[in-house]
């Protein structure tokens, strides 16, 4: 992705996925969004290099809604507090949240962790007093996430096919 960054500024890159602190410096100022902070830590050094590239770097915390322990994301029940942390880190925007819910079959199975997000979102988007971002729903859930507020939507596989394994 990174060598593509050259290509005309109407394209808005996104990174989604997950970020290291030491990989920072290669994302920060250079996409329009970071989906994944879990940390204060990434949350500062983003901000540092986008300061450093003179930019501000917007980006969504990272929530795990359902609790999940093979997951990375804040707990739900942490995640006011360092989204309110996050408002204040020098180099960054706090653009709202993210959250990627347990695989599943049936759709409708993602709708309260989708649901417990939005009403997140809706809370600090009030204690801000600004609208806040709301990245959820991939290609097996989308129409869930949208019915409960979703702003992104992740859809590689619906309009790409799936990805060869890796063995």
């Amino acid at each position: 992705m990174l060598d593509r960054l050259g290509t005309p500024r109407c394209i808005r890159w996104h990174f989604i996925g997950r970020l290291q602190r030491n990989k920072a410096k290669l994302v920060a100022g250079k996409v329009t969004l970071v989906h994944a902070v879990d940390s204060l830590e990434l949350a500062v050094e983003l901000g540092k290099r986008a300061a450093a590239e003179g930019g501000l770097q917007p980006i969504l915390l990272a929530v795990n809604a359902a609790g999940e322990d093979t997951k990375g994301g804040v707990p739900l029940t942490a995640a006011t507090n360092l989204a309110i942390v996050l408002t204040a880190v020098a180099g960054v925007r706090f653009d709202g949240l993210m959250t990627i819910p347990p695989p599943a079959d049936d759709p409708e199975a993602s709708r309260p962790h989708f649901t417990a997000l939005r009403e997140l979102r809706d809370r600090l988007a009030d204690q801000l007093g600004r609208p806040l971002a709301l990245s959820m729903g991939m290609s097996g859930d989308y129409e869930v996430a949208i019915d409960c507020g979703a702003t992104h939507v992740r859809v590689g596989t619906a309009i790409f096919g799936s990805r060869p394994s890796v063995a």
